[in-house]
């Protein structure tokens, strides 16, 4: 009976041992994270009275990644899906089109296919559960080239609106009015440089913007930037350049930072046929093409933008004394949102895979963090 009793007590001993050295590692550990400045103060001792708030973005910004992610069991380009499933889709057999309006209470396709008139066969469905609407089309019932709009109900108003996901927007030149294209060319972009690895050692990047980058007193199209332009960046030693402009937007004069359609490269240079020819010739080139995209804010344009797209303002933005930047006149993306977030990293990825730029320059950055 003795062994019996002592060998309790021993292994009572052990445990409690155990459990103490674990504490002390744990508090050591502590105390070695508190002591550990979080990498960006690390090389800017200046940020270190602004540390704590730096750290709880950056927590808060791991969480997020793990909420969307499903804690590693997919990747954020599992997520970043959006722009193959919303927009205005070719199938095998038939088109079908999707939009994001959740305040909506009807909305009809409305465009050179129907007189701009609504009608049943145009008429989207809300997708049960959701803030999703769709409509499956014949494949006779739209044809490359036509123009449409959306035209939105919702409680208390109505309008015409592009769609948020469109992506391919062109401007009369007559009545300057912006519309959304149907764009199913018969020959798709064959790229001839189908991998490509920049060369970073060192990156030389040129800035530029295709409209402002010819001798003459005209918008310079994706075509001559492709056959003028180019070369005379290869010659000069460069094997990046940086493009500013390519999302589609209302005011030329903004330089591309007022943009409307996201996922529309802008007509006003040409096709997106020849924005893939000017990029996989750059590559041909040995240059990187680095996109300026504009994720930080949006144009204030309700008929051409994201302003007012289905009745709520406060759709794409946040509410509020944050709804407006004072000093850029424009709308402020609300980054707490999942559908938010969705449409921009899908946007991201759109620009990477179907475009095949290089990376990214973010327009208005500073502004994100706050």
């Amino acid at each position: 009976m003795a062994k019996k009793e002592t060998t309790p007590k021993k292994t009572a001993v052990k445990k409690t041992a155990g459990k103490a050295r674990s504490s002390h590692k744990l508090q050591t550990s502590n105390v070695k994270l508190q002591n550990e400045h979080i990498g960006l103060v690390q090389h800017d001792s200046w940020l270190e009275p602004f540390e704590g708030a730096i750290r709880g973005r950056h927590d808060h910004a791991l969480w997020k990644i793990g909420q969307l992610t499903q804690n590693g069991k997919k990747t954020l380009s599992d997520f970043a899906t959006g722009h193959l499933y919303f927009g205005l889709h070719k199938l095998t057999r038939g088109w079908v089109f999707r939009e994001w309006a959740p305040n909506a209470t009807d909305i009809y396709l409305v465009g050179d296919f129907n007189g701009w008139q609504e009608n049943e066969k145009y008429r989207c469905k809300r997708i049960e559960g959701t803030g999703n609407w769709e409509l499956k089309l014949k494949e006779k019932d739209l044809q490359h080239g036509q123009l449409y709009k959306m035209r939105v109900h919702w409680n208390g108003g109505e309008g015409e609106r592009i769609p948020a996901w469109c992506r391919r927007v062109v401007q009369d030149d007559q009545t300057k009015i912006f519309s959304a294209q149907v764009w199913n060319p018969e020959q798709p972009y064959v790229w001839k440089k189908k991998n490509f690895k920049p060369d970073t050692n060192p990156l030389l990047i040129y800035e530029c913007h295709v409209g402002m980058s010819q001798d003459a007193e005209k918008v310079g199209t994706y075509k001559e930037f492709t056959e003028n332009v180019l070369p005379r960046v290869k010659k000069d030693g460069y094997n990046a350049i940086q493009v500013m402009a390519i999302q589609e937007h209302p005011y030329y004069g903004s330089f591309g930072y007022h943009v409307s359609s996201f996922f529309a490269p802008s007509s006003r240079f040409g096709t997106p046929e020849e924005l893939k020819e000017m990029i996989d010739t750059a590559h041909k080139m040995g240059i990187a093409v680095i996109m300026d995209i504009v994720h930080s804010h949006a144009v204030k344009n309700e008929v051409e933008g994201l302003g007012n797209l289905c009745g709520d303002p406060n759709q794409f933005f946040y509410p509020g004394d944050r709804h407006e930047h004072p000093a850029w006149d424009s709308l402020c993306f609300d980054y707490g949102k999942d559908d938010v977030l969705h449409f921009l990293l899908s946007n991201c990825k759109q620009w990477l895979e179907e475009f095949h730029f290089d990376g990214f320059r973010y327009g208005g950055h500073s502004y994100q963090p706050y």
